[in-house]
């Protein structure tokens, strides 16, 4: 029988403690990383490896279940683990894969979950996932484009309020503090100027805040469906940004019909998962309404002539020769391609386009505070 030593006990008693101790701050850190997790999003990034490397190993003869299992230990994103931990032990369970996707179709999306049902039903998952792959890739690679040539200008424009700002609290007023002592009368531009240098100084907190609110309630209205239909509207107005904007969805709409319909999903439902990938509420509300119309009776290149705003009469064309032709999955993916060539020269070509913009904002902008403060001196230099 094993011996107790005198203070064994308390020994033990006290080690037990401090595990107990140890664990508490990391059940809490849990708490706090699996609270986290519910905000967090998946990267794209993630579900591209996800989507190639299933389709590879199905393709090398491993079992659905194995497969998802090794992709859940491989992914780095704890959140993106968990669910295809969970979407593994459903398949184990002998539920269908797409079934078992079905609970987690905001993180998939739509079209994820049915491509994979129709490879499913036709028994050939391995092909429809390839198809996602280059599918969820070229997405990737638009957004990725458009993200990159907008970072550019935003990032000068934020330069220009920050140096402003900086010039009108701590510059602007040790240049006009002299003007003040002469007691002479100033032009405007130069009252203007010290006026504005004045508020932002005494009630710089106050406009930081009402900004903030004001940003706070544009964004409320934004996401409500009146306001939401009024700034996509602005956005398709926009001189630039506009015809980028048309050129990404008409990218997109190509290319997801495309995917669809090469995985034998019908036109209509086809028509109503790629409303859901659209950004742009007017192209998704228009897609949503063709959907209805083709159930009617109508074609495909009648319905979409109806929306001339939306799309060119390029599109209308080539949709009519393919559905002539048997050959419409074909010919909306080159129009994808085309509209993705569009956009990757007219990203290219972003910076050469808005530069000349910036600089004359830039020299307006420096140009009149300049001649706010020189003036007042040249008047004081000629009366001297």
């Amino acid at each position: 029988m094993p011996i107790n030593l005198p203070g064994q006990n308390a020994g033990l008693e006290t080690a037990e403690r401090k595990t107990e101790f140890k664990n508490k701050p990391r059940n809490k850190t849990d708490k706090i990383r699996s609270f986290l997790e519910k905000f967090s999003r998946v990267p794209i990034a993630e579900k591209l490896f996800f989507v190639q490397y299933l389709g590879i190993m199905l393709k090398a003869g491993i079992s659905l279940s194995v497969a998802l299992k090794t992709l859940a230990k491989q992914t780095s994103n704890k959140k993106f683990a968990k669910i295809i931990t969970e979407v593994s032990k459903s398949v184990e369970k002998g539920i269908s894969f797409t079934e078992s996707l079905r609970p987690y179709e905001k993180i998939f999306g739509q079209l994820f979950v049915s491509m994979v049902e129709s490879g499913e039903i036709s028994g050939k998952l391995e092909e429809v996932l390839k198809k996602l792959y280059i599918q969820f890739k070229k997405n990737h690679e638009l957004v990725s484009k458009v993200k990159g040539a907008l970072t550019y200008p935003i990032v000068i424009l934020a330069a220009m309020v920050g140096i402003g700002i900086f010039m009108m609290i701590m510059v602007v007023p040790k240049i006009t503090v002299m003007f003040k002592d002469f007691n002479a009368e100033l032009p405007l531009p130069t009252k203007i100027l010290i006026k504005f240098s004045d508020s932002l100084i005494a009630h710089g907190v106050i406009y930081l805040v009402a900004t903030a609110i004001v940003v706070f309630i544009l964004v409320q209205l934004i996401k409500t469906a009146k306001g939401k239909n009024i700034f996509h509207s602005c956005l398709l107005a926009m001189p630039i940004f506009g015809k980028i904007i048309k050129k990404v969805n008409l990218a997109r709409f190509a290319r997801t019909i495309s995917s669809l319909l090469k995985t034998d999903i019908m036109i209509i439902k086809s028509f109503q998962i790629t409303a859901n990938v659209l950004s742009n509420v007017h192209y998704r509300n228009a897609l949503l309404d063709m959907s209805n119309k083709i159930k009617k009776g109508g074609t495909i290149n009648e319905v979409i002539a109806t929306y001339p705003k939306l799309f060119p009469p390029v599109v209308v064309q080539m949709i009519a020769v393919g559905e002539e032709t048997g050959e419409l999955d074909y010919v909306l993916e080159e129009l994808a391609e085309f509209y993705e060539e569009e956009i990757d020269q007219t990203m290219n070509n972003l910076p050469a386009i808005i530069e000349p913009i910036l600089i004359l904002t830039l020299g307006i902008v420096v140009g009149g505070m300049a001649i706010a403060i020189i003036m007042p001196m040249y008047s004081l230099t000629s009366a001297i």
